[in-house]
């Protein structure tokens, strides 16, 4: 059906209301406004949920979900073929049981209910190859190995610096409530002394531009680098026993084995999360059902937290950019406690619009949500509930969501709709439209097969080939004896049993192209390996490497290390030509790499991967493609409006007319039964005059009837060209939408080789 898919909206489902059912386009901009959904189990929350984050994935906006329950994985079970084969894999062995038949006969049968409740709610195999084509579902396992894992506590990443005030503070806040959490201390962020002392620690790692790693925070914690808090010395406000107490608490939490798994896996960064590698935009998938209170606690926290950071760094927009949806919220936006997820959630519901980003919720405990804070929500929808405790709450929230809006409210209308839903249907009540409407959900095109266990998230888990190491420089032999070196150039020395030298350079670097708008320095590290017959060019083997290259590394070899050979060559007087030639290195193999697209003169920011620049790119011809269609709809409303106008008028004539004519068939009528009845009982001079009336009323409608036909013509008229005109809008509306995404092309720009700086040269020593 091509009416499902018109531009930016989504096809949630179909009227209940009318006796026609019509399919229910949501505008996608509204949802900056965000959403709540409400609904008992049973209701169908789940269904109406995965088919608005399909139609965003199919309308190319990205989606992060945090999944509590673990059925949001289901959006990756997607199958174009719709074959009993596709489904078999994931239907209930117990269920088939049950049922009496083979996994394989539930499988079909499974498959042919898909196919048919995809017809009857209009739409085809074809659709589901589109969405899987448009996007792609990523699902995560924090602090597991079931799904992609995902590194949260390796370190603690520094907020951009041009964070304001309360932000900076707010990301401070909610980085030590749930680390604080995760140990089991409820801790109050103005009275608690751990809260106070962490929040200090990791602000002051933060000021530095640094992240903080963990261990190093519970070092801190034991000998913190200031003596003095507020009025009080250290040891008064909080004394070193007791800090030891809790720095052992947070060392328990890294000597544990599953510390491991909070620490490896891809970095939690949003603009990977947002697109995958070729900017396909994502569904990321964050579940969560097998993590302990505390530890969802944490980790919603936290990923929360790098929402918002990430989202102060764009531009704003009016167009939706991305959603955050959230299930089973009841917990984490409470009415009267404060956990440390509450206030980012509160900051996302506040601020998101401005932003372009929709934050949607949903539960089956609305009693439990503060419907305050979602006074901020435009769209509710509400399906069935539980209680009338459930009902009162809801329509709390929606009634001030209303006023909020400035839009009228009819609770005892609403409480009524709400008593009537049945399974699947929900109330959709968006203060974007005029009046709420009922609606039923539409046919998922994701295979619903519910929370999904550890073995079925390995399958929808690609597994990652680690490549075998390949250095360019041939292994040489190790000694206990450490290499003498010229003392120009400073050693430092990370932990290892076999440690192998290279060289590493701090350099900071100008780039600069006036024609793309790039001017920026950049502080790079560059590491480049060491052998016993290294000479001339040491740099030849050198790579950029992350800064964080240098974290733990000391003065002193660890106790026992043995050594690589280390390079006669490298001299006093070799080691004197390291800066020119880094700086000659720098210009010729590390130019800064950006992607350009020259019909939109974008470019991408200085160290923006490809993806997070092509979800940019996205969003540009998505604002593009709303403004080209909003001025189309503008060229053409003034005519639409006066030809509305001329149908209203021509509707009333011929009702007008329908009645004259009416009117005067009944007189014709009347008027040739008198006449008639003069012929057989009067005199023959009235019955002539008589019959003259008859024929002139029979005459006089005929001309009535012609009106009437006439008027009819008209209005047929009328909604044609109205038609053809809206007809000509889509057709318009359609090419713009057709109109190809331009493919980014890289550009390199070469540093300024004359405003090179180098800042730090020294000898690393690393693990063989």
């Amino acid at each position: 059906m091509t009416d499902l898919e018109k531009l930016g909206a989504f096809y949630l489902g179909t009227t209940v209301d009318d006796d026609t059912p019509d399919p229910v386009l949501y505008d996608a901009r509204d949802l900056t406004t965000h959403a709540v959904c409400v609904g008992m189990t049973g209701s169908g929350k789940t269904g109406l949920c995965l088919a608005l984050i399909e139609e965003a994935l199919l309308d190319g906006v990205p989606v992060i979900a945090i999944d509590p329950k673990g059925d949001l994985g289901n959006l990756a079970l997607t199958f174009p073929a719709l074959a009993g084969s596709d489904f078999e894999p994931w239907v209930d062995p117990a269920q088939a049981q049950r049922d009496g038949v083979t996994t394989s006969e539930l499988a079909a049968r499974t498959a042919r209910t898909w196919r048919d409740g995809l017809a009857a709610s209009g739409q085809t195999p074809e659709r589901i190859a589109r969405l899987r084509a448009a996007s792609e579902v990523a699902i995560y396992t924090p602090g597991s190995n079931a799904g992609r894992p995902i590194s949260v506590l390796r370190n603690f990443r520094a907020p951009p610096p041009e964070l304001d005030g309360e932000a900076w503070r707010d990301r401070v806040e909610g980085a030590v409530s749930g680390l604080l959490a995760l140990v089991g201390i409820a801790a109050d962020p103005l009275r608690s002394r751990e809260h106070v002392l962490l929040s200090q620690l990791l602000d002051a790692g933060w000021r530095t531009g640094q992240d903080v790693a963990l261990a190093q925070l519970i070092q801190q914690v034991a000998k913190p680098p200031f003596q003095q808090v507020g009025a009080f010395d250290l040891e008064t406000f909080y004394p070193a026993k007791e800090r030891t107490e809790l720095a052992l608490a947070l060392n328990t939490l890294l000597a544990s084995p599953s510390f491991a798994a909070w620490t490896a896996g891809e970095p939690l960064d949003i603009p990977s999360l947002l697109y995958g590698a070729g900017g396909k935009p994502r569904a990321s998938v964050m579940s969560i059902a097998h993590l302990g209170d505390a530890e969802r606690m944490f980790f919603v926290t936290l990923l929360l937290q790098e929402v918002i950071s990430w989202m102060r760094g764009q531009p704003g927009t009016s167009s939706l950019r991305a959603i955050v949806f959230m299930d089973e919220v009841a917990g984490y936006l409470p009415p009267v406690a404060a956990p440390p997820s509450k206030k980012p959630m509160l900051t996302l519901l506040k601020q998101a619009r401005a932003f372009g980003l929709g934050i949607v919720v949903a539960t089956q405990n609305p009693v439990d949500l503060d419907y305050k804070a979602l006074s901020n929500a435009g769209t509710w929808l509400l399906g069935r509930l539980q209680t009338e405790r459930d009902q009162a709450r809801v329509l709390d929230g929606l009634e001030g969501a209303c006023s909020t809006a400035g839009k009228p409210f009819d609770r005892a209308a609403m409480s009524a709709r709400l008593g009537g839903l049945g399974q699947r249907q929900f109330v959709l009540n968006n203060v974007h439209d005029d009046h709420p409407i009922v609606l039923q959900t539409r046919w998922v095109m994701s295979y619903l097969a519910g929370p999904m266990t550890r073995a079925q998230l390995a399958k929808l888990t690609p597994s990652v080939a680690v490549a075998p190491s390949m250095s360019t420089v041939a292994p040489s032999r190790s000694s206990a004896t450490r290499p003498v070196v010229a003392s120009e150039l400073p050693e430092l020395f990370l932990a290892g049993a076999r440690l192998a030298p290279s060289l590493c350079g701090v350099i900071k670097v100008h780039y600069a192209a006036a024609k793309v708008g790039i001017d920026t320095w950049s502080e790079l590290v560059v590491v480049s390996p060491l052998s016993a017959d290294s000479a001339g060019d040491y740099w030849e083997h050198a790579t950029l490497a992350d800064k964080r290259v240098l974290e733990g590394a000391s003065s002193a070899p660890a106790v026992g290390a043995r050594f690589d050979a280390f390079p006669a060559a490298l001299n006093a007087k070799a080691i004197a030509k390291l800066g020119e030639s880094l700086e000659a290195w720098i210009y010729r193999a590390a130019p800064l790499a950006v992607w350009q697209v020259p019909e939109l003169d974008l470019v991408s920011h200085p160290g923006e991967t490809e993806a997070a620049f092509r979800g940019r790119l996205a969003l540009a011809m998505r604002e593009a493609r709303d403004a080209a269609v909003t001025k189309l709809r503008a060229k053409h409303q003034a005519k639409l409006d006066a030809l509305a106008d001329k149908l209203t008028t021509a509707r009333r004539r011929t009702e007008r007319e329908r009645a004259q004519a009416t009117s005067a068939t009944a007189d014709s009528a009347i008027s040739v039964g008198a006449s008639m009845l003069g012929a057989i009982f009067g005199s023959r001079r009235g019955s002539l005059g008589k019959a003259a009336s008859a024929a002139r009323s029979v005459s006089r409608t005929l001309g009535q009837r012609g009106d009437v036909a006439r008027a009819e013509q008209a209005t047929v008229e009328l909604e044609q060209r109205i038609s053809e005109l809206e007809s000509q809008i889509s057709a318009d509306a359609a090419e713009i939408v057709a109109a190809p995404v331009p493919e980014p092309v890289p550009l390199e720009v070469r540093a300024k080789k004359a405003d090179s700086v180098v800042v730090k040269l020294a000898l690393l020593w690393r693990p063989a």
